[in-house]
């Protein structure tokens, strides 16, 4: 639970979930931070926490006692530190227990469905979205603004002139 509300809250890329240290993670009643200490091209980012990743948090490291600031955040049912395969397998069985077939799920989907949400959140942050991706260029960032094929089809529905009327 956890994992996976960080990486749809955050749009972590997975290799950044599995580095994470428990001392990466920020989190109080109101407000709450993640520290990337290994991001692409080495690049340190903070990046804040909403109530839901830090619920998803709190509940995932209460089952993990004690706790040290050095150990892995998330580690496999064996203690081990989960790798980026295993992050990957972890989102693949959920979406298979929550029967997802129509797409496949991934750690990068779980990224392209929070720069989504973001974008629909708050149109026209490309800058401050590129931030919380740790994108160094806005085009990186502006794939995110194409409209699927899906979105076309229903803002065509949706706004065409209507024949029927």
């Amino acid at each position: 639970m956890g994992l996976t509300q960080l990486m749809l809250q955050t749009g972590l890329r997975v290799s950044e979930a599995a580095h994470l240290r428990v001392s990466d993670l920020v989190l109080r009643e109101r407000a709450g931070s993640v520290r990337i200490r290994q991001g692409k091209g080495r690049q340190e980012r903070e990046i804040p926490l909403n109530s839901s990743a830090r619920r998803g948090l709190r509940a995932y490291l209460a089952t993990r006692s004690p706790l040290d600031p050095s150990d892995p955040a998330f580690l496999s049912e064996k203690g081990a530190p989960l790798s980026r395969r295993s992050i990957q397998r972890v989102l693949s069985e959920l979406a298979r227990r929550a029967k997802i077939s129509r797409l496949r799920v991934s750690a990068h989907t779980t990224r392209h469905t929070f720069a989504l949400a973001f974008l629909k959140r708050h149109p026209g942050k490309l800058v401050e979205l590129a931030a919380l991706l740790g994108h160094e260029s806005l085009d990186t960032t502006a794939i995110y603004t194409q409209p699927s094929q899906e979105e076309m089809a229903d803002d065509l529905e949706t706004s065409g002139l209507n024949a029927d009327r």
